[in-house]
């Protein structure tokens, strides 16, 4: 395997890395709907605003990514506007649309026709490579806020 193909493979295992800490699978499992929409005491989000946001962020990176004609967010349109998911479907949507954007991500890192290095034709500066690392970095830290607030909800037995 050359330097190239190795970083590919990092990058497409760090979008779900599990081997330093739980992934995002493992962290949504098994959430009672209940208590999806509840925040717990001493932490600014529900389960549901983090769940949603991790998504929104994944979702604008990948199309920043795609997208020549992509359109910057306001900060205030990375999380949902309710606490609760508005509807029971909604969860299941935002894990589903979660999953499909990240396979996406991981596509566009095995693309061997893409230079990782070159920087996004319509960014300022940003290359492949730092949006790949920006996407994962940011979902370790939110898979990580979501084990946070399961524990405080009783709801996550450690291994």
């Amino acid at each position: 395997m050359n330097h190239d193909e190795a970083l590919r493979t990092h990058l497409q295992r760090l979008l779900d890395w599990q081997d330093a800490h739980v992934g995002f699978d493992a962290a949504i499992e098994g959430i009672p709907p209940a208590l999806r929409g509840v925040k717990p005491a001493g932490l600014p989000h529900s389960l549901w605003q983090c769940l949603e946001h991790m998504r929104i962020c994944q979702w604008d990176i990948l199309d920043f990514c795609r997208n020549p004609d992509y359109q910057e967010m306001k900060p205030e349109e990375y999380w949902p506007k309710t606490i609760e998911p508005p509807t029971a479907e909604a969860w299941e949507q935002s894990v589903g649309d979660f999953r499909r954007d990240r396979r996406m991500l991981k596509q566009l890192a095995a693309d061997p026709a893409l230079d990782l290095f070159a920087t996004i034709p319509h960014g300022n500066g940003q290359t492949y490579l730092r949006e790949l690392l920006l996407v994962s970095d940011h979902n370790a830290y939110h898979v990580g806020a979501l084990i946070a607030a399961r524990r405080l909800l009783g709801i996550w037995a450690s291994s």
